[in-house]
């Protein structure tokens, strides 16, 4: 059995950054054992019983565990022009992340039947450079098929309150939600959900409109702004133009007065043809905070009820996705208080990045829901150290350069999603996250919400030897021609970060190296099939 240590005088432990050594088994691919608080001699480690192949101290570069990136839209098959397993899982290693979990949707077919989970299973074979695991979907008609998805697997469910998109991905209503949580009572499982929530109730009112016209240019768009009030698709395809709201009076920069809000204001729907589909902020308030706090105060109902119900014993976890808006906060809190099983997470970009700073067509900066304001930034960073948000992922939701819709600059009809895979640890370290608190959202608590919390996200003796050899000195700049997506375009183009990772391993096997070999020459990941257990 090939037997290696690493050590340095910097380890991220569970317990704190101490000095530290590690020696792990490449062939079971397993942590032996571990030492906080000492850098071991060789023949310290010989008289622990342990026999080295190789013994390496990266002093002063420090060891931690991989990231388990929880939120990853790695797309394959049938978008595999959007990004793939391979390219994917390039990315990932490249930034110190050993396992992704990857999402549902926007892969044809989706994952929401054993058949089309098969598929996928067969698109992942031989092109994985890190650990993935899988989410299921919650579409309308598939209640039949969440059980059978456990058991083959998957970590849990994702489902959309609101238009995905993507067609073969539609929403669920109130009456689906009810039904999961009782058919999943007493399943070891997680439900979450995109907590964006159009309601047609009053003060809510909107008009639908469905739009799929080709070749639209800014007229069709102006034309199509003054027509309709709301939006309806999270992410909506190229070609769609978005609808608008009319809640201005939530809009978080209020002292900024743009040509819809003043529109609003003279109560004109003609002069919402003067909205530039080009300004952030017109798409910002298009997206208002209370999509958020509807859908989860709806979310929040349906789990209380359930537990009244059938008790809270065997309700499944229910998990928010990529929360956004610090008007939601009071609602998850007030949840937590009375008892329910509920956590929420956030993203990178919702923690580094600030509507009043996106320029104007820069439509690489997208995502639904969408960069809010300063305020709200410096308000889920609050939350996170509060312990209200649990974990940060990067919801790597990639496209190609056409579906941005970059000549034109128009935020409605862009695809909405950032790419930022493989980034996380320089971007939340540059904007002052301590490497316990990285260590800590990204790795311990993302392998809790994942089930995997026995075997990644801590670098204990008897879990996978997942990590990472992070640079905590040196700077880097981001470009997109460095990043490994397949689309070479990021919203963190020309970004200089504080740190980076240098190594990466999986299971005891060297993955990604920043200089010298780069990436692995076989990929050495492996699909994650287990039954959770948590």
């Amino acid at each position: 059995m090939m037997i290696k240590a690493i050590a340095s005088n910097y380890v991220a432990f569970h317990e704190g950054i101490h000095p530290g050594t590690i020696i792990y088994s490449v062939k079971t691919g397993k942590i032996l054992d571990t030492v906080c608080g000492n850098v071991l001699t060789e023949q310290e480690i010989f008289n622990r019983g342990w026999d080295l192949d190789s013994y390496e101290i990266v002093s002063p570069y420090l060891i931690m565990p991989g990231l388990v990136d929880s939120h990853v839209h790695l797309n394959e098959p049938g978008r595999t022009e959007w990004e793939g397993f391979e390219t994917g899982t390039k990315a990932a290693v490249a930034g110190g992340v050993t396992t992704v979990i990857d999402m549902p949707l926007n892969a044809i077919p989706p994952t929401t039947t054993i058949e089309n989970f098969k598929l996928k299973l067969d698109a992942a074979e031989g092109q994985l450079w890190c650990d993935v695991g899988f989410w299921g979907g919650l579409v309308p008609h598939n209640l039949d098929h969440l059980k059978p998805l456990i058991e083959a697997g998957v970590r849990g469910f994702k489902g959309f309150l609101i238009d995905s998109g993507v067609d073969e991905f539609p929403a669920i209503d109130k009456r689906y939600i009810q039904q999961a949580l009782h058919i999943l009572q007493g399943e070891k499982t997680m439900i979450m959900f995109h907590a964006e929530l159009q309601l047609p109730e009053a003060g809510h009112e909107h008009t639908v409109v469905d739009h799929h016209g080709e070749g639209i240019d800014e007229f069709d768009d102006c034309n199509m702004l003054s027509t309709v009030k709301s939006l309806s698709s999270v992410e909506p395809k190229y070609g769609q133009v978005s609808e608008l709201i009319q809640h201005h009076e939530e809009y978080p920069m209020d002292s900024i007065i743009t040509p819809l809000e003043a529109a609003e204001y003279e109560a004109n729907d003609k002069s919402l043809a003067n909205v530039d589909p080009c300004d952030y902020k017109s798409f910002l308030l298009s997206r208002p905070d209370h999509f958020e706090t509807d859908a989860i105060s709806l979310i929040v109902d349906c789990l209380r009820n359930s537990v009244l119900k059938d008790g809270i014993e065997r309700s499944p976890f229910v998990h928010i996705v990529h929360l956004a808006s610090m008007e939601a906060l009071p609602i998850l809190k007030h949840a937590k208080e009375i008892g329910l099983p509920i956590t929420a997470e956030t993203c990178f970009h919702y923690l580094s990045l600030a509507a009043e700073n996106i320029p104007e067509s820069k439509t690489f900066y997208k995502c639904c829901p969408p960069i809010r304001s300063e305020k709200n930034r410096k308000a889920l960073w609050n939350a996170l150290r509060q312990g209200l948000l649990t974990s940060v992922v990067s919801d790597h939701s990639p496209c190609t350069p056409e579906l941005k819709n970059l000549a034109k600059g128009d935020f409605f009809s862009a695809w909405g999603g950032i790419a930022s895979v493989g980034l996380g640890i320089p971007l939340l370290y540059t904007n002052g996250a301590s490497i316990a608190e990285i260590v800590k959202w990204c790795c311990e608590n993302t392998s809790k919400q994942v089930g995997l919390d026995h075997k990644k996200g801590f670098l204990r003796t008897g879990y996978d030897a997942d990590f990472a050899i992070f640079d905590m000195n040196t700077y880097q700049m981001v470009t997109n021609e460095k990043v490994y997506y397949k689309n070479k375009l990021t919203a963190y183009d020309g970004s200089k970060l504080k740190g980076l990772v240098r190594n990466t391993y999986v299971r005891g096997k060297m993955v990604f190296a920043v200089e010298g070999m780069g990436h692995s020459e076989h990929p050495l990941g492996q699909t994650i099939l287990e039954r959770r257990s948590t």
